[in-house]
């Protein structure tokens, strides 16, 4: 049985349109199996419902229509059985990198003597040994993105579900947290949903790749990933300068460029209107 099953999972909103009551489908009749310990990769254009679609495997809005089962059962709302990971760190400003791993840990109950060994444990974990007592302030962006990883595993989640983790860093530090984000993947078995406009991103991090369409969001294709060892090619180079790397990218491009003409198109014609 898949660890996270979309049954025909449609959202739709209202509109702030107060003459007509008028409402848009953000996702439209949304089937997808999802493995346990897979990485999934969510691409799409913009406004297409990714975002949606991770709030609702989170239990942070429901399914207008349709289900969605893990472990098969309902999501219904949040729970300690998924961490989530936003753009935004939303790490606490006045605690330490210690401290905002802990506060995940309260949560759950875990006693207090216990709490700072295991938050060292996982900020240990991504690479940030040595920083406990730093605050948000002190830290790069970079490094603030590793405590909300720690803070999100620390209480052990059966999945992790990122929104764009790291869209906001530069690309140096984009490219080291990926590598960190995949053997803390490896290291921990962990079910991942991962959402992002970067093709690269998708086809170095997922295992397989959701190209959603534009708005309505349907699931267009599900692409298989395949590398074999994933920290080099077959001659030693760089994954990413790899032949099947340019062939996975190209085959998920050539899925989204009608997708974002779509969508832009219909962002023109709503300013318009």
């Amino acid at each position: 049985m898949a660890k996270i099953v979309f049954e025909s999972v449609t959202k739709t909103f209202p509109t702030k349109d107060k003459k007509e009551k008028a409402e848009f489908t953000a996702l439209d009749g949304i089937d997808l199996e999802i493995e346990a310990g897979e990485f999934l990769v969510v691409v799409g254009p913009s406004g297409c419902g990714k975002s949606t679609l991770l709030d609702l495997l989170g239990g942070l809005t429901r399914p207008t229509s349709g289900q969605i089962l893990l472990d098969g059962r309902p999501v219904t709302g949040p729970g300690l059985d998924r961490g989530i990971v936003f753009q935004q760190y939303a790490l606490l400003p006045w605690r330490t990198a210690l401290g905002n791993v802990e506060f995940g840990l309260e949560a759950t109950g875990v006693p207090r003597r216990q709490r700072a060994a295991k938050a060292r444990e996982f900020l240990d974990l991504v690479g940030l040994a040595g920083f406990e007592d730093r605050h948000p302030h002190e830290l790069s962006g970079g490094m603030r993105q590793r405590v909300a990883i720690a803070r999100s595993l620390a209480y052990d989640p059966d999945v992790l579900l990122m929104d764009e983790p790291f869209a906001a860093l530069d690309a140096q530090t984009r490219e080291s947290l990926q590598d960190e984000l995949r053997r803390i993947w490896q290291r921990t078995g962990k079910t991942v949903v991962f959402i992002t406009h970067g093709i690269e991103e998708a086809v170095y991090l997922g295992q397989r790749v959701a190209v959603i369409t534009s708005r309505p969001g349907r699931v267009k294709e599900v692409v298989p990933v395949s590398f074999g060892d994933r920290a080099i090619g077959a001659s030693g180079e760089d994954l990413r300068s790899s032949p099947e790397f340019a062939r996975y990218r190209h085959e998920i491009w050539t899925l989204l460029h009608d997708e974002v003409a779509r969508a832009q198109q219909l962002e023109k014609e709503e300013a318009s209107v």
